[in-house]
């Protein structure tokens, strides 16, 4: 293979399922597109397609092949990138991901200090849990990462940065019931939802041992809509005090007292890239601003 074209017009053609569909999105005549397979196909010795009158089919090799495509396509994007970034940031791209607690303040206010500097820098943020921002950054897709690091430790493919920890604390709207009581025992909070964000096995255990639950009732990864919820309804909301501080201060929320200050429960945020791969210069830069601000 003289170049990544092939690897290109393959992949395309495996997205659309279809020769005249892959032709038309690449801008190709349909004998080309056929004829560029047919040499991929040459040039590696064996047959990728099983070709069907309605389109196509991978073979055990072409589902290989594919995968291995894939990755060197975006590693080729990924090289582009980080040499355009060199003498020009704004020219550069930035993929990362974010947990969903990280994802409402930690990285939303890094990346305003960063696009700030650099109007022109294309970002795009994955919000999700520790196990999909893992595989994604894995597969390439993106190139770092903030999230619960609890479970990540241990990994050998992973770089990674402990951030600041901030306490758990149990949160309700104004005026719950809970909020009439002399004293709140965690044996009261039986009588409502709880709610949160997936957390780690171990974690859950113990957060749950607490609070006399066997699980969370409203388990969601979205922080927004568990604020809205939290500030709607008579769930319990178990969340990071640094994520919910400008609620309380606002008087949107009100902290449990004294049940907050009787968890262990606690965040564990953490940086993550790939161990031995160099940060693209938008990466590292935001890296910086992360750090900065923790």
């Amino acid at each position: 293979m003289n170049d990544l074209r092939q690897l290109r017009h393959f992949v395309a053609l495996v997205d659309h399922g279809h020769f005249s569909r892959a032709a038309d999105a690449l801008h190709l005549s349909q004998p080309a597109l056929s004829r560029s397979i047919q040499a991929l196909e040459a040039s590696l010795g064996c047959s990728l397609l099983n070709r069907h009158s309605r389109g196509i089919s991978l073979t055990a090799q072409g589902r290989l092949v594919e995968a291995h495509a894939r990755r060197l396509l975006l590693g080729s994007r990924a090289l582009i990138e980080a040499v355009q970034q060199i003498d020009n940031l704004e020219a550069g791209q930035l993929r990362l991901g974010a947990g969903p607690f990280p994802a409402s303040r930690l990285v939303p206010e890094a990346l305003a200090r960063l696009v700030d500097r650099h109007p022109r820098l294309a970002v795009t943020v994955t919000v999700g849990d520790w196990r999909t921002l893992r595989e994604a950054l894995v597969d390439e897709r993106i190139e770092l990462f903030v999230a619960d690091i609890r479970e990540l430790h241990s990994d050998p493919a992973l770089e990674i940065v402990p951030l600041p920890i901030h306490p758990g604390t149990l949160v309700c709207r104004p005026g719950h019931a809970l909020l009439t009581q002399r004293q709140v025992r965690f044996e009261d909070l039986a009588r409502y939802p709880l709610a949160g964000s997936q957390l780690p096995e171990p974690v859950e255990q113990a957060v749950l041992a607490e609070t006399g639950r066997e699980m969370l009732s409203i388990q969601c990864d979205n922080f927004l809509l568990l604020m809205k919820m939290t500030e709607q309804s008579d769930a319990i909301c178990l969340a990071p005090r640094d994520v919910v501080q400008e609620a309380l201060d606002e008087g949107r929320l009100i902290k449990l007292d004294p049940l907050s200050d009787r968890l262990s429960h606690h965040s564990a945020y953490g940086l993550v890239y790939r161990r031995g791969h160099q940060l693209s210069p938008a990466g590292d830069a935001l890296r910086a601003e992360i750090l900065r601000g923790r």
